[in-house]
């Protein structure tokens, strides 16, 4: 299992993920939003905004809920502009973040202050390029799909890889960049119920470290996800066996 995998399941053993579904929510309203104005409030003519919608119903968001959004979206609502920041944290791990925010200055300003603050540094943008590679992640519920039967499919589709997580009731399957639309659609056409698909940026190299220095990281990562501002926080942490270990009997 790799670290990004391994990582999220910790995540849903603990019930962090379930803690946060406020959060959670809030980040797929934005979403959606920038979909509607970005491409119309049609999801059959919008990829961006269909994938959001399916993520919506993933964590059972409210059909009134993802309503409100696209009619705000179409009125005066608010205009989400788009930034990254790419820095380090402590042991020299890398961390990628990316925010939908209203307010360019306050997210700049509370960004680098959290760098700071954690004993990270805030780096340029492009300077974390040759770490991490966009790949297309679609996350589905064992349950609800015949991998043996669906397998060939789903490789004709762009699949690099599929992870059956013992430990877990999720698949994740992993396409690159190029291949999102082309699986998306694949999955549409098979039927396949979809948790969540999103375009994620996984590191092509790790970096461990003493499980003192990870659980730094790890808490700078957790800073950065309970921002408002804040969508999504990579890094290419080593989760090792130890650690996986030590983070569970927390």
């Amino acid at each position: 299992m790799s670290g990004h995998n391994k990582w999220s399941t910790i995540k849903r053993k603990k019930g962090a993920l379930d803690a946060k579904r406020s959060k959670i929510f809030s980040r797929i309203v934005k979403e959606i939003m920038v979909a509607v104005k970005e491409g119309g409030p049609d999801p059959n003519g919008n990829p961006r905004l269909r994938v959001a919608i399916g993520n919506a119903k993933g964590v059972n968001m409210p059909k009134d809920n993802i309503l409100r959004a696209i009619n705000k979206a179409q009125g005066e609502g608010a205009n989400f502009e788009e930034i990254t920041f790419e820095g380090y944290g402590p042991g020299g791990v890398a961390i990628f973040v990316e925010c939908l925010t209203d307010n360019h200055k306050r997210t700049v300003s509370d960004v680098r202050s959290y760098f700071t603050k954690r004993n990270g540094t805030l780096g340029t943008n492009g300077s974390l390029n040759f770490i991490f590679d966009r790949k297309g992640i679609f996350e589905i519920v064992v349950s609800k799909i015949n991998l043996e039967e669906l397998e060939l499919d789903l490789i004709d589709a762009g699949a690099q890889d599929i992870d059956v997580e013992s430990d877990s009731e999720m698949i994740t399957i992993t396409t690159s960049m190029e291949d999102f639309k082309k699986m998306s659609d694949k999955l549409e056409s098979l039927k396949v119920e979809v948790e969540n698909a999103q375009l994620k940026r996984i590191p092509n190299s790790t970096k461990e470290v003493d499980i003192g220095t990870a659980r730094s990281i790890l808490k700078l990562v957790d800073l950065f996800e309970e921002h408002d501002d804040v969508q999504d926080v990579y890094h290419n942490l080593e989760i090792t066996d130890d650690l996986a270990k030590a983070l569970e009997e927390e």
